[in-house]
Formats: structure tokens, C-alpha cells, sequence
């Protein structure tokens, strides 16, 4: 019996957000078993699909923290996926703000050696601010595969949403790649 491989799909409330029943399926369809997690702004968002979400996945979708000696829901993962990854998140991630489960699961993996792969998602306004690209760089330094700019993810202007743009294809491939490299 092959055992399948785990990925995490860790989102942020950006419009991409609501893809993500698709997206679950096209990462099962390649193999994975998927665990989807939310920021508490993205789980808003989707709050009337998380029982439908938690059906597809067969887990339950996490926004929160567990408590101490609450055993762990979800398998242990063989890669992570954080996409869309909000102007926010990305630089939390990288300044070690773990506030949000998420961000303090993607940051301790990659303590952990996990494959990790980021694709932003923010306006062109939002990237022109210096914390954006230092973040960018303290991730990539860190190991992490961040799908950004030429070959990734490429900003939208301002008060202009294209999620039907946004390319969770490659997102997936790299996720292929990082944990076949792994």
C-alpha cells in the first residue's frame, strides 16, 4: 500500500481564497492528502463552505491554535503550500509573527526542513512598501520557494482583482518540485 503524501494548504483572505475546493482537488488528484488551513480573516471568508471543506479534505479545516495536550488532528506533513499568502502574511511569516496558526506552522517548518513554497498574492501598491521585498528575501534565504515576480505570481494594481489570473497551477507544480528535491 502506497501511503500518500500530506500537504498543507495554508491560505490568507485574498480573493484566490475562494478557489479553493478546486484547488483541493487538483492537489488530490496529483496525490496529496490535503489539510486545509485558514488565517482567522481567510476561515471569515469561508465560513459557510468550512463544513464542505472539512467533507473534501476529510479533515477538519484549522484557523486556531490547538491547546496543550490536545492531541494533533491533522497527519504530519510532507510539504507546505501557503498560497495566497497576503502582503501581511508574507511578512509575519518572515519577521517570526506567529500569531496566526498558520504563519506560526509555516515559520516552524522550516526549522523542520520541511518543502515549503509561497505565493503572494498583493496589490502593486502593497509591494512597493521596502518591508515587502525584504520579506520576500528573508523567506527565499530561508528555504523557502516564494512564486513571485517573472515565472510567479505578479501583482495586480490597486482596487483590481483577477483571482481567475492567479496560478495555482504553477503553485502546485512547485510544490511537486520542492518535495521531489526534498
Amino acid at each position: 500500500m502506497i501511503k500518500a503524501r500530506t500537504l498543507y494548504l495554508f491560505c490568507s483572505a485574498a480573493p484566490p481564497v475562494f478557489d479553493v475546493a478546486r484547488v483541493i482537488e487538483d492537489a488530490q488528484a496529483r496525490g496529496w492528502d490535503v489539510c486545509l488551513g485558514l488565517t482567522p480573516s481567510a476561515a471569515r471568508w469561508l465560513e459557510p463552505s468550512l463544513d464542505g471543506l472539512a467533507a473534501l479534505t476529510g479533515h477538519p479545516v484549522r484557523f486556531d491554535y490547538k491547546r496543550p495536550g490536545d492531541p494533533d488532528v491533522w497527519p504530519p506533513a510532507d510539504a507546505v503550500l501557503f498560497a495566497p499568502a497576503t502582503f501581511n502574511t508574507v511578512n509575519a511569516w518572515a519577521l517570526g509573527l506567529t500569531g496566526a496558526f498558520v504563519v506560526g506552522v509555516a515559520a516552524e517548518a522550516i526549522g523542520k526542513g520541511l518543502p515549503l513554497v509561497a505565493m503572494p498574492c498583493a496589490n502593486a501598491a502593497y509591494v512597493r512598501h521596502p518591508q515587502f521585498d525584504r520579506s520576500v528575501e528573508t523567506l527565499r534565504a530561508a528555504g523557502v520557494t516564494v512564486l513571485y515576480g517573472e515565472g510567479g505570481y505578479l501583482p495586480d494594481p490597486p482596487d483590481q482583482d483577477w483571482p481567475d489570473r492567479f496560478p495555482w497551477a504553477l503553485a502546485l507544480d512547485a510544490v511537486e518540485a520542492a518535495h521531489g528535491a526534498g
